[in-house]
C-alpha cells in the first residue's frame, strides 16, 4: 500500500470508532445458559441470579475475540522536528536493512519502503484527525488478498457482485476519481444486495437484526428515530453517526482507493486451527468486499493477530498499534479477551491502548457497558458471538439437556442454524466440507463461527454504508459538494484534552497527544516503527566506534506453510495449486545477540512525551525477569547514562521490563528537544538475548 495515498498518523488520544467484537470460547456446563441480553440492568440481575449463568470461562477454555474499530481518516503528521527530518533523509541513503524488523522476512515487509513511508509522513502536512482516532500505524503490509482469492469464490459474494455488472463503463474509473451519482447508485445496490442475502440466510429481517445488531453491548439502530424525546437514546445516535461518518468520508475522498480494517489480537485473530482463508478477516473481505468494489475501491483487512508462543498479550501489544497495523486504517479490531478473563489490568490496557477502552468477559461486565456508553460518541461497542447466536432463537440449553448436543464443544459441526459455511455448501470433498461446518475447533473458532462474525460486521457496515449514501445523495440533491462535509483535509486536530478523562487507564500513559512508538520484530506488521537501530557509524550515535553487531532473528514459522492449519485442511490443500491460501502470517521475531562478540545494539528513539521506555523479550510469557531484570551480563544505557536494574520493574506483562517510567529528576530520562538513544550491550552471556519490542512514549 502506498503510504502517500492517505498520509497521516492517528493521535493516541483519539478514540475513534471502536467496535469490540468478542468471540467467546468455552464449554457449556449442564446448568449453564447462553447470555441473551447485554444491558446494564440485566448484567446486574444475572450476577445475582443463581439460575442464570454468565458463563465466565477460564482463560484456558475460552477465547473471546474482541475487535475494536477505529475509524477516521487523517492527513500526514509532521511528527518530528527539523533535526529528525534531516536524520530521516540521511537514513534513506544508508543501508540499515539488517537491523530493522521488516527485513527479517522478505515476505512481510521492505525496509526501504518503510523508510520512505516514514520520511513522507514526516515531511508532509500536519496530521488532521477528526473526532476520535486511537490507532496509528506505519510499516509496509503484505498483500494476501490475491493468494486467498485464488480459491473458487463462494456464492455469498456473487450475490453482491451483480451490482458491479450494470453500467460498468459509467462507474469504472472517473478521471478525477470523484464519487459520482452513478457510482453512488451502484454502491447502494451492492449494499442492498448484501443485506438481502444475509437476511435471507439468517431467516428474515427480524432474526438478522436480533443476531447481528441487537446482540451488541449497545444495540445498533438504523431505524428512523422517534420524535418522542423521552425515548431517544442519544448514545445510540452518536455511536451510529460515527460509523456512518467513517463510511461517508471514505466514499467521497477522491484519492482513497482502499477501505482498511486492521486487526490486532491473539491466535484467534490470526485464525489458528484453520486455513487463513477461513479466518473471519478473509471471509469479511470476500463478503463485504464487493460493496467497496462497486464504489471503485478495495476492502483490505489487515490481520496482525499473533499466536501465544511469542509471549504477547493485550498488555504489551496495545502500545504497538502504531506499528502493528497501517496508519491509514479506517477501522481497528481488537480481538484478545480470552487472555483477559480474570485479569485486573485488562480494562486499563484496552482503555489505554490507543484509547481503545473496555474489558469483556463472557456476559459483558457492568464496566464494559459503562465504557461503551462513556465512549459512545466515538463509536465504542462490543459484540458477543454467543449472545448473537442465542438472540437468533435457537434453544441451545434444551438441545444440550434433552439431546446432549453441545454445539460449542470442540469440532462440533453446525451452529443450530446451518451445518456448513455458504462457500462450503457445494464442496464435493467430504472432509473439507465437514471442516467448513465446524463451529469451535477448541478455544479457537472454526470456519462457521468465523463466518458469523464476518457476517455480523458486514451486515453492520452495509447498514452504515446505506445511511452514508443517503446522506451523500442528500448533499448532492441540495447542490452541495459532499467533500465540503466529509473532506479528510478539514478534520480538526485533536489534543489530549479532546477526550474525556479516562475511567480506568493510568492518565500518565492515556492522557497524551501522541501514540506510543514501538519497534516490533514479530510478524506481521503493517505500520511504521517508532525506534530504529542506529547506524554504528552515524555521527549522532553516542556509541560510535564500539562493536554493534546484533542480528535479526526469526523463529522459522515463515517457512512452514502448515503452521496452525488442521490436518483435515492440510490433506485437502496439499496437492492443490492454491494451497498458499492456508498460510498464516504470524511468527516470532527479535533482534538478537548470542555472544559478547555481538557487542551493543543502539536504538534511536522517537520524540518522547512522557519518558516511558520498555523492552520486551522473546520468546515466552515470563521471560523478562531472566533475560533482563536479573541478567548480570547486560548493560543498558539511556543517552550514555548507565541504568540501574534495581529501578526497573516487570511491566506491562511478564515478557517486558520497564526501564524508565517517565521524565523526572529521579529518573535517568530527561526531556530533550532532540533524539534520545538507548543501548543494550551484552557481555559474557550464555543464553541469547532477544528483543522483540521496544516501546516508547
Amino acid at each position: 500500500m502506498n503510504a502517500t495515498q492517505r498520509p497521516g498518523v492517528l493521535k493516541w488520544s483519539f478514540l475513534v470508532i471502536i467496535v469490540a467484537v468478542i468471540i467467546v470460547f468455552f464449554n457449556i456446563g449442564q446448568e449453564e445458559i447462553i447470555d441473551e441480553a447485554i444491558t446494564a440492568e440485566d448484567t446486574e440481575a444475572k450476577l445475582n441470579d443463581k439460575t442464570y449463568h454468565l458463563l465466565r470461562p477460564k482463560a484456558k477454555d475460552q477465547e473471546d475475540v474482541v475487535s475494536v474499530v477505529v475509524d477516521d481518516k487523517r492527513e500526514k503528521e509532521q511528527e518530528q522536528e527539523v533535526v529528525e527530518l534531516n536524520h530521516e533523509q540521511k537514513d534513506n541513503n544508508e543501508s540499515l536493512t539488517q537491523t530493522q524488523p521488516a527485513e527479517a522476512d522478505d515476505n512481510i515487509g521492505n525496509s526501504e519502503t518503510k523508510e520512505n513511508e516514514e520520511e513522507t509522513a514526516t515531511a508532509e502536512d500536519t496530521t488532521e484527525v477528526e473526532e476520535a482516532t486511537d490507532e496509528t500505524l506505519e510499516q509496509s503490509a503484505p498483500d494476501v488478498d490475491e493468494q486467498e482469492m485464488s480459491q473458487e469464490e463462494p456464492a455469498a459474494s456473487s450475490v453482491v457482485q451483480s451490482a458491479l455488472d450494470e453500467d460498468e463503463q459509467e462507474i469504472s474509473q472517473d478521471v478525477d476519481g470523484s464519487f459520482t451519482i452513478e457510482r453512488l447508485k451502484a454502491t447502494r445496490e451492492a449494499a442492498q444486495n448484501l443485506i438481502s442475502m444475509l437476511e435471507q440466510y439468517y431467516n428474515g429481517v427480524e432474526q438478522s437484526k436480533n443476531m447481528m445488531l441487537d446482540s451488541w453491548l449497545v444495540p445498533w439502530n438504523f431505524d428512523k428515530q422517534t420524535n418522542d424525546t423521552e425515548k431517544i437514546d442519544t448514545d445510540k445516535i452518536v455511536m451510529k453517526d460515527k460509523i456512518v461518518d467513517t463510511m461517508a468520508r471514505a466514499l467521497v475522498t477522491n484519492d482513497q482507493k482502499e477501505f482498511i480494517i486492521g486487526t490486532i489480537g491473539s491466535s484467534v485473530a490470526a485464525g489458528h486451527d484453520n486455513c487463513n482463508f477461513d479466518s473471519y478477516e478473509r471471509q469479511m473481505e470476500r463478503t463485504f468486499g464487493p460493496v467497496w468494489e462497486a464504489a471503485g475501491m478495495k476492502l483490505v483487512c489487515e490481520n496482525a493477530g499473533e499466536g501465544g508462543g511469542c509471549g504477547d498479550d493485550f498488555a504489551n501489544q496495545v502500545f504497538c498499534i502504531k506499528q502493528n497495523v497501517s496508519p491509514n486504517i479506517d477501522i481497528a479490531h481488537y480481538t484478545w479477551t480470552y487472555f483477559e478473563v480474570g485479569n485486573e489490568h485488562a480494562l486499563e490496557a484496552r482503555e489505554s491502548k490507543p484509547h481503545l477502552p473496555a474489558d469483556t468477559d463472557a456476559g459483558g461486565s457492568l464496566m464494559e457497558y459503562t465504557l461503551a456508553r462513556y465512549y459512545a460518541k466515538y463509536g465504542y461497542n462490543a459484540f458477543y458471538m454467543r449472545s448473537g447466536y442465542a438472540k437468533g432463537g435457537y434453544d441451545y440449553t434444551t438441545a444440550f439437556k434433552e439431546n446432549e448436543v453441545n454445539h460449542f464443544e470442540a469440532n462440533h459441526v453446525g451452529d443450530g442454524y446451518h451445518t456448513v459455511t455458504r462457500y462450503g455448501e457445494n464442496e464435493e470433498d467430504p472432509n473439507r466440507k465437514s471442516s467448513l461446518g465446524v463451529l469451535m475447533r477448541n478455544w479457537h473458532p472454526g470456519p462457521l463461527a468465523f463466518q458469523f462474525v464476518a457476517d455480523t460486521f458486514s451486515y453492520l457496515y452495509a447498514k452504515a454504508m446505506l445511511e452514508a449514501l443517503d446522506r451523500i445523495e442528500e448533499e448532492m440533491n441540495n447542490g452541495k459538494d459532499p467533500l465540503d462535509t466529509w473532506s479528510a483535509k478539514k478534520r480538526k486536530i485533536m489534543l489530549k484534552t479532546s477526550l474525556p478523562e479516562p475511567k480506568v487507564c493510568d492518565p500518565l500513559y492515556c492522557t497524551v497527544d501522541e501514540a506510543p512508538g514501538c519497534i516490533n520484530y514479530e510478524r506481521p506488521t503493517y505500520g511504521w516503527w517508532g525506534a530504529k537501530v542506529e547506524d554504528p557509524n552515524d555521527n549522532f550515535n553516542p556509541h560510535k566506534g564500539e562493536v554493534q553487531n546484533w542480528e535479526p532473528w526469526l523463529d522459522g514459522q515463515e517457512k512452514d506453510l502448515w503452521h496452525g492449519v488442521p490436518k483435515q485442511d492440510q490433506a485437502f490443500f496439499e496437492d492443490r495449486d492454491d494451497k498458499e491460501v492456508c498460510r498464516h502470517l504470524d511468527g516470532c521475531g527479535a533482534i538478537s545477540a548470542t555472544s559478547k562478540d555481538n557487542g551493543s545494539v543502539v536504538f534511536r528513539l522517537p520524540k518522547q512525551e512522557v519518558g516511558l521506555v520498555v523492552l520486551c523479550g522473546c520468546c515466552g510469557k515470563d521471560i523478562a525477569t531472566e533475560m533482563f531484570l536479573n541478567n548480570p551480563d547486560i548493560e543498558i544505557r539511556y543517552n550514555s547514562h548507565l541504568l540501574d536494574p534495581t529501578t526497573w520493574d516487570i511491566w506491562p506483562n511478564g515478557k517486558c521490563v520497564r526501564l524508565l517510567k517517565k521524565f523526572g529528576a529521579a529518573s535517568a530520562a530527561a526531556a530533550t528537544t532532540g533524539h534520545n538513544y538507548l543501548s543494550v550491550k551484552v557481555q559474557n552471556i550464555t543464553d541469547p538475548v532477544r528483543i522483540s519490542h521496544l516501546i516508547t512514549l
